[in-house]
Formats: structure tokens, sequence, C-alpha cells
């Protein structure tokens, strides 16, 4: 499994992660559990959707 999520995306996705479970947090909503998806991602630093679509925002090449 090769990382293809860069810096500014898994920020991004961290930013985006809390604040979906914050709100799931504070409205007593469970759909704040969908934060956890690019929060895991984020820190994994994969993310499985960029597959079939061909997305790559990690700028280091990949070891061989």
């Amino acid at each position: 499994m090769q990382t293809n999520i860069g810096t500014l995306d898994r920020l991004l996705r961290t930013l985006v992660g809390l604040g979906v479970v914050g709100w799931g947090v504070t409205t007593g909503s469970l759909w704040g559990m969908l934060g956890l998806v690019p929060l895991l991602t984020a820190a994994v630093g994969w993310c499985p959707a960029y597959l079939p679509l061909g997305i790559n925002t990690c700028k280091h090449k990949p070891s061989a």
C-alpha cells in the first residue's frame, strides 16, 4: 500500500474529520461518525477511492 495522500490533503482531511466528529458529538448525531473516515485516511496516508481515479497528491516518489 503506497502513500497517495500529500501533506495538505492530510491536513484538510484531519480538519474536516475533526469538524464532523465534533458536530456529531455536539448535536448527539451518529452521522458524526462519518468524520472517522477522513481521519482514518489521513492517519494512514492512503485513500482507496484515489486508486480507480488515478489520483495521487503525495509529491514523494514511491520507493521500489
